[in-house]
């Protein structure tokens, strides 16, 4: 096996623990109410939203996947970081034995914060991964981030 590690960053104007919220805590319903092109549902089938819980994400009409499984590692709500691995389905393309996502929401002095995240792909074998594939997989990442952002920028009640 072999693991191909990517970290990305992204800061926004959002209060860092806005942003865990939305982006960790409330994810499996505020993603598909605001994008239910890229997330149809989000099916709990093991545990409690804590660590080792199971979801199993369906993907909407605009994506080329049906559904991932996924795994809830670690979460910390104080320190604002949260990790889970897809494990399961065909987001794994068939070359992947799992992606491990490691996202830390980091508070900035004005207010807003940094979304790190680095992405952990590991493969099976020796097998190459198509770096276009990656790419789109951060591109859809960032537009996820950016939606959220701005439903969180409007509805900062929510």
């Amino acid at each position: 096996m072999v693991a191909i590690t990517y970290d990305m960053e992204v800061t926004s104007s959002v209060p860092a623990a806005k942003m865990f919220k939305a982006m960790v805590l409330d994810a499996d319903t505020l993603i598909p109410k605001i994008m239910p092109q890229a997330i149809k549902n989000v099916e709990i089938v093991e545990g409690d939203g804590g660590v080792g819980t199971v979801k199993i994400i369906h993907f909407g009409e605009g994506s080329q996947y049906k559904s991932a499984k996924h795994r809830v590692e670690a979460i910390d709500k104080e320190n604002l970081t949260h990790t889970y691995s897809i494990i399961d389905g065909d987001a794994l393309v068939g070359v992947l034995e799992s992606i491990t996502y490691h996202i830390k929401i980091v508070p900035t002095e004005d207010g807003g914060c940094i979304c790190k995240n680095r992405s952990i792909y590991n493969t099976k074998d020796e097998v190459e991964i198509d770096e276009e594939k990656i790419k789109e997989g951060k591109e859809k990442a960032m537009a996820m981030f950016k939606a959220i952002e701005a439903y969180v920028q409007a509805n900062p009640d929510a």
